[in-house]
């Protein structure tokens, strides 16, 4: 395993989607955004959706979707952002035409702002990946409107909202233990699946509000406006404006905009230090944390087996196994290594977490340990300062 650099890294981080199932974001990471460079990058490779849409999509009126939303009440919003809102609506599950509340079936809504260039490219990437991939581990994208200036999206509906919700928002019920894997476990098979196609689709944007439960908690990616087609032939990587969020972004990526495959297995990494910790990649609002990722923050913990019981989410009350925490931390170490070539492929991820996964032992953790350990008290001031792009 490569040595990790303490040093925090750059990151980038434009105005990021809301979750499709979840309510208003609450993180508070800095934010910015090339918007220059990423208006070219609009320009020149936009797709064409006219020549690409898969007819297995259905393609709604504007007035189809102002009816199934009662025209967009604010009772029914999900969530919103720079791009837009998501709303809740309905329609019929067989002919897909618009019903009153409670009747039909209850889909989620993402209309875009007119006048969002940025939101517009997103719009078409997820119009072209989504309405032909499909997979138990992605959202699944039933529709979209493409009428005048009005730019829409229809989603299967996500019970049960983001794992960023359920991970991190107040008063809400904490995540068991085994559950935790499965999801990780299930996001894990969704990214093996994106990098397997010809395509070798890397996704981009994973992270925890991208990460949407079901009824039974298995959980599917969402918001696919930043994924790319891979690198092909003798090609590494490939060349783009790099954009993403502050703290999930591989280091390589924010440092020379060079995108392979093992950006994604960074940033299930990331997400993955959340599902232990319960702890957000950035929060601005504690001390030590103003310019301090999690990852920062943990990697001491992570590389000593003996101190990573110190930094589990306390909510888990010792409800887990001591080897499955120990190991999951030493997995979570492997994918956030500083050189890339030393992280492991998804499936590898997906084969490790599922040995896992498939232990019945899950004894408590001894009560001397302290899992109610501040982060204040083991941040340690870097010598040097994250550089915001």
């Amino acid at each position: 395993m490569g040595n990790y650099c303490n040093k925090p890294v750059a990151h980038v981080s434009p105005a990021s989607f809301v979750g499709i199932g979840s309510t208003k974001s609450q993180n508070k990471a800095k934010q910015n955004s090339n918007s220059s460079e990423l208006k070219a990058d609009v320009q020149t490779s936009a797709p064409n959706v006219d020549k690409s849409i898969s007819n297995n999509l259905k393609s709604f009126t504007f007035n189809d979707l102002k009816e199934a939303t009662k025209n967009f009440r604010q009772e029914n919003l999900i969530g919103e952002g720079g791009f837009g809102f998501v709303i809740k609506g309905w329609i019929d599950e067989n002919t897909y035409a618009p019903t009153k509340p409670g009747t039909g079936i209850v889909v989620a809504i993402k209309k875009l702002k007119p006048e969002s260039f940025q939101g517009h490219k997103q719009w078409l990437a997820e119009v072209n990946y989504l309405g032909k991939l499909h997979h138990e581990n992605l959202v699944k994208l039933i529709g979209y409107c493409s009428d005048g200036k009005n730019r829409l999206l229809v989603y299967e509906f996500m019970q049960k909202g983001s794992l960023e919700n359920h991970l991190f928002r107040k008063g809400v019920q904490p995540i068991p233990w085994v559950r935790r894997v499965n999801i990780a476990i299930d996001v894990a098979k969704g990214v093996a699946f994106l990098h397997a196609l010809d395509a070798n689709v890397i996704y981009r944007d994973l992270k925890a509000s991208n990460i949407l439960l079901d009824p039974d908690f298995n959980a599917k990616l969402s918001d696919f406006g930043l994924a790319r087609d891979g690198p092909t032939g003798d090609n590494t990587h490939v060349s783009t404006t790099v954009i993403g969020t502050h703290g999930y972004a591989a280091p390589e990526y924010v440092a020379t905009g060079h995108l392979t495959p093992k950006s994604d297995v960074y940033s299930f990494g990331v997400v993955l230090l959340e599902l232990l910790t319960g702890r957000r990649v950035v929060e601005d609002e504690r001390i030590g944390f103003s310019e301090k990722t999690l990852v920062d923050w943990a990697w001491p913990f992570l590389s000593d087996t003996r101190r990573i019981l110190r930094i589990m989410d306390a909510r888990l009350g010792g409800q887990y196994s001591k080897k499955g925490a120990q190991a999951v931390a030493a997995l979570t170490l492997q994918c956030l290594d500083i050189d890339p070539k030393l992280r492991p492929s998804m499936v590898n991820v997906v084969a490790a977490l599922e040995a896992l996964g498939s232990s019945n032992s899950i004894p408590r953790t001894p009560k001397c340990e302290n899992h109610a350990t501040k982060h204040s008290s083991h941040s340690q001031k870097s010598a040097g300062n994250s550089n915001i792009l």
